[in-house]
């Protein structure tokens, strides 16, 4: 079934929900003080922000979540202690005694009141007067995702290492889409962009990224997964890791053609250099922001359509706003996909270029 054929069907089926819409008038007012308490923002950018619980469902108490670890180094050294000590406030009205000092977590960013402090006031410009906020090094949501998407890899990786070691044979099943997507990484990626002399040296990389952010995306569009890719931190540091081979592998007619490319005039070479050191730092950047801001954007939107139901007080809505979803949840699957192959691909052609053989006449 194509694409177009798919989207007919949720239009057509959405259009003869529309009957249905105005039935929902009294369940409506039955949940009218239900509704109004519910902020549309306040609950997306709780489900694709960062936190220092792992909440899967439900509210307050009876909210099913997995504390981690707070790890804080303070003035006074290192303090730490589970999540779930915080009784899943994110207000700030719950503090946290420990080695004598009060810590309180305020939209998850934990603060150290100062003696006698009850809670977090702030001035003007919204800066702590009588907190302060010590080194977070807190096994958060998303360093808990990463650590499951690093053992899932290895896991197969070193399966599939473990199948060549004592089989001469084609792997099967799981071991086969491994293989095909590692030699399609290799072929369609690293040897084209790269060159076949020196693909090899990045190919750890090259894997290493590509597999990281396709399982960190799939794993993400699970029910109470956490949003990986789609924090800003995240997508920087594998752009910096980029940046970095960039600058470490670049040869000497890289260098040259940056600060001093050969058959430009003079006068304009020191105009050109400044373009390109900014263009070193613009690659990377729009590596991340790329990243960041496709998987981020699918997320909201998929918990924008279902939170119409709740913003329109109506069941009805659901009609049209579930079908809908789940249409972008399906196309999320090849955005998961397409955003680790466009990283890879970049990443490898802006190394081929740092790398590549000049021919000198």
């Amino acid at each position: 079934m194509t694409a177009q054929k798919s989207f007919k069907i949720i239009v057509i089926f959405a259009l003869a929900m529309l009957p249905f819409l105005s039935f929902s008038q009294e369940e409506g007012s039955a949940v009218k003080e239900t509704a109004e308490a519910f902020n549309a923002t306040d609950m997306i950018m709780h489900h694709i922000g960062d936190a220092h619980e792992w909440h899967f469902f439900g509210e307050g108490d009876h909210s099913y979540t997995l504390p981690l670890p707070v790890i804080l180094f303070t003035d006074n050294g290192l303090v730490t202690f589970m999540s779930s000590e915080f009784h899943h406030d994110t207000e700030g009205e719950h503090i946290v005694e420990k080695d004598g000092m009060s810590f309180v977590n305020y939209h998850e960013k934990i603060y150290q009141l100062e003696d006698g402090a009850t809670e977090v006031r702030f001035d003007e410009e919204h800066h702590p007067v009588n907190a302060t906020t010590p080194w977070d090094f807190s096994i958060t949501k998303n360093v808990a995702a990463m650590f499951i998407t690093v053992i899932l890899m290895l896991f197969l990786f070193f399966k599939l290492a473990n199948y060549h070691r004592k089989n001469s044979q084609a792997p099967k099943g799981m071991n086969n889409i491994l293989e095909t997507l590692v030699l399609f990484v290799r072929d369609d990626i690293a040897i084209p962009q790269i060159g076949e002399k020196k693909y090899m040296k990045f190919m750890p990389f090259l894997l290493t990224v590509f597999f990281f952010i396709w399982i960190t995306n799939l794993l993400g569009l699970l029910p109470g997964a956490a949003n990986v890719t789609g924090n800003i931190a995240v997508t920087v540091s594998l752009g910096l890791f980029t940046l970095a081979l960039i600058l470490i592998n670049g040869n000497k007619d890289f260098w040259k053609h940056t600060f001093w490319m050969p058959g430009i005039p003079t006068f304009v070479k020191p105009i050109l250099a400044i373009v390109e050191v900014m263009g070193l730092f613009i690659k990377p950047i729009a590596l991340m922001i790329r990243l960041f801001a496709n998987i981020t954007a699918g997320h909201i939107i998929i918990l924008s359509l279902l939170a119409l139901i709740f913003i329109l007080e109506s069941a009805g809505v659901a009609g049209i706003s579930v079908p809908f979803a789940l249409f972008i949840t399906v196309l999320e699957l090849l955005v998961a996909f397409l955003q680790a192959f466009i990283f890879t691909m970049l990443s490898a052609l802006f190394i081929g270029m740092a790398v590549e053989e000049h021919e000198h006449h």
